[in-house]
């Protein structure tokens, strides 16, 4: 079976994005995650930070890097899988 590379990177990107995006805002009001967005997020991501502005860059961030990463995932399952 082959997989997408486009479905899977956009899936990937959605979902990835989106939680950065949630997590976010939801530590922004209620201070959860917060350890986790800055150890992990603030790292990785430049320019991210939780607030408001962050969330979007987030969301951007993430789907960018959700989508690249599943998309290289889809590319060499599909080179190395049996036919």
């Amino acid at each position: 079976m082959k997989l997408k590379p486009l479905a899977l990177g956009i899936a990937l990107g959605l979902v990835w994005g989106g939680s950065l995006f949630i997590t976010t805002w939801l530590s922004y009001y209620t201070g959860y995650g917060r350890l986790f967005l800055e150890v992990l997020a603030q790292s990785i991501y430049p320019g991210y930070a939780i607030s408001p502005l962050g969330s979007f860059l987030g969301l951007f961030y993430g789907f960018l890097d959700g989508f690249v990463s599943a998309w290289l995932i889809a590319v060499i399952y599909n080179k190395i899988s049996i036919k």
